[in-house]
């Protein structure tokens, strides 16, 4: 388990703010950190890394302290088992993907590990090229590789795929969600992107000013957005959930978060990540795919 209880001085465009962050995370659970920017989102997690410090609190992952203002602990950054992706990626010009990688290695162990995890993210044939040469997707995927080098007791995600196309954040939210489900690591990820939130998150943590005003799932967060009484709305689907003899399908329809319910052959004819039409006759809910 990670417990975070942090206090510290925050400069925001309406002045200083005192900002106190109080949060538990279940060891191999996600969440996000979502609100508007300049809230502190960043802040917490470079406080975690080590990158700033607190004016007072206490961090403690898995039974070991990393910060304790009142005993004086405070375990330097290199020490703390921490994977952080960054928004600007942060790779060494200089260094090729494989050197990149080898960098965060501690050990012969990690070093052997480089060349699965290069593959992992299909960068094998790319593992010799410098960043300057290699696209955003591509970037963020050693990024996210490097996060994992030191077998890291939690991953720090801050906005990794917001300067990403819309086609290349959707493939790179699936490899988020297919790494995190294969280590099983602790993640706490930065995000303004709703169906980011949802596809992603075990819970939502909504933080305001300085502070974390509600935890909950995101679908329980979001469903005050929900659209309705509309002739015909236009979707992502988010998630497929079958409740037998019924499937519940989730789909982001702008901004907003609906669920609508389809048989369990029908479902059959959604994808996450497809499209999908909702229209209405005689106030009943009717779900068809857009081919």
């Amino acid at each position: 388990m990670v417990a975070i209880n942090l206090i510290k001085k925050l400069d925001t465009a309406d002045g200083s703010i005192e900002a106190h962050f109080e949060l538990e995370l279940q060891e191999g659970e996600f969440i996000t950190l979502f609100g508007a920017s300049g809230a502190g989102k960043t802040t917490l997690l470079r406080m975690i890394a080590g990158l700033e410090k607190p004016q007072s609190g206490k961090i403690e992952v898995n039974g070991e302290v990393w910060f304790d203002s009142q005993k004086k602990i405070d375990i330097a950054p290199q020490k703390r088992k921490v994977g952080f992706v960054f928004q600007d990626y942060a790779l060494f010009p200089t260094m090729s993907v494989k050197e990149n990688l080898l960098f965060a290695a501690e050990d012969d162990e990690q070093r052997k590990n480089v060349a699965s995890l290069i593959e992992m993210v299909e960068l094998t044939s790319l593992e010799n090229r410098l960043p300057h040469s290699l696209s955003g997707g591509q970037k963020q995927r050693v990024a996210l590789a490097r996060a994992l080098v030191r077998q890291p007791k939690i991953i720090l995600l801050d906005e990794p795929l917001s300067a990403l196309d819309p086609t290349m954040r959707q493939k790179l939210q699936n490899e988020l969600a297919f790494i995190h489900k294969k280590f099983g690591v602790t993640t706490l990820l930065v995000s303004h992107d709703v169906a980011e939130t949802v596809k992603l998150s075990d819970r939502l943590a909504h933080v305001e000013a300085g502070k974390i005003v509600k935890i909950c799932p995101p679908m329980e967060f979001f469903s005050h957005h929900t659209l309705s009484g509309k002739l015909q709305l236009i979707g992502e689907v988010l998630k497929i959930e079958e409740d037998f003899p019924i499937t519940v399908v989730t789909l982001l329809v702008g901004s907003s978060v609906v669920k609508t319910i389809v048989t369990c052959k029908e479902a059959q004819e959604f994808q996450i990540g497809s499209q999908a039409i909702i229209s209405s006759k005689a106030f009943n809910p009717i779900l068809m795919p857009v081919r």
